[in-house]
């Protein structure tokens, strides 16, 4: 079994808030969450060629790499399943693997990809740092000679190839293309499809001005695109109250639900521009969701440790 030849789109939903009236701009939402239930979003657009190409070299494994609530181990978990490869996860923190039946009872992304199948391996910190290097990915290949290797976050050309699909024909109309930024590559393969008139907002969600250099690196010499930096909240899956208020009352007021990690930074950071007038006057915005909605239990157990309020995924769309 393969991925369908047929380009897959996903539907436009357009978003009535008061801000927007106010500042006569226009918002929508491309629903990418939407393409399935468990290979979401954006991870579905970055395996999408990495799966067909597997399958051509004969492949039977698909490894790749990721944190306790990685969004790729999990789609890549259901890719395995759904396109019949067994499925490795490398995973970040050997104290993990130290009590596998109390992490699987405690974190409902690893106990969700376990239940497809993966394989799970759990590594240290100092460890898991070498998973770019060639001695690494050297020793992988001499393990699991029918493995297929997928990078963290899933970016490589393929993937970024995939995300290139993102773009259809209804978002030609748009003049601002918005989405979340983590390791870059949907972006990238954004910005690659877009139109010269269309200006492409990335929203990071990590600290730091690197990005900029790996998505410039991938997309040159387009340059129809800029990175908002200011809406990371701390850092890769740091959260506040105030982000955590603004992400509920976001599904009360449209049925939308965001993800903490990306989508929720992005939504927030966009409806802040348009506060500041940023956008100009008639501007037609859309959003990409990339998914990542899976993560919201795992977050909501670690918020209720803290002690501040939870994600509020009760609320009919």
């Amino acid at each position: 079994m393969v991925p369908q030849e047929n380009k897959i789109t996903s539907k436009i939903q357009p978003v009535s808030l008061k801000a927007l009236t106010e500042r006569n701009v226009s918002l929508s939402i491309k629903r990418e969450d939407l393409l399935h239930p468990v290979i979401s979003g954006n991870k579905y657009r970055k395996l999408y060629f990495n799966i067909k190409e597997a399958k051509r070299l004969g492949k039977k494994i698909l490894i790749t790499f990721g944190g306790a609530f990685s969004n790729h181990i999990l789609a890549t978990a259901g890719a395995g399943e759904k396109f019949d490869f067994e499925t490795i996860g490398i995973i970040r923190g050997d104290e993990l693997g130290k009590n596998i039946e109390k992490t699987l009872s405690e974190n409902p992304t690893l106990r969700a990809a376990h239940k497809m199948g993966m394989e799970l391996k759990f590594v240290s910190r100092t460890e898991y740092r070498k998973k770019e290097s060639p001695e690494f990915i050297k020793t992988l290949e001499t393990l699991y000679p029918e493995a297929y290797i997928l990078p963290e976050g899933g970016t490589n050309d393929l993937a970024i190839q995939g995300c290139e699909q993102i773009i259809d024909t209804e978002t030609t109309q748009f003049d601002y293309i918005c989405v979340a930024v983590g390791t870059g590559g949907t972006i990238s393969g954004i910005i690659k499809a877009s139109r010269e008139k269309q200006t492409i907002l990335g929203f990071p969600a990590l600290k730091g001005n690197f990005l900029e250099e790996i998505v410039q690196n991938h997309v040159a010499p387009k340059s129809n695109w800029k990175l908002e930096t200011a809406f990371h909240f701390g850092g890769y899956a740091k959260i506040n109250e105030e982000l955590i208020t603004f992400i509920n009352n976001f599904k009360i007021e449209t049925g939308i639900q965001l993800d903490p990690v990306y989508t929720g930074k992005m939504m927030f950071g966009i409806l802040k521009l348009i506060e500041k007038d940023y956008f100009p006057e008639h501007a037609k915005i859309i959003a990409i969701h990339t998914g990542g909605l899976q993560g919201i239990e795992g977050m909501n157990t670690l918020l209720n440790k803290k002690g501040l309020p939870l994600l509020n995924t009760e609320i009919n769309e």
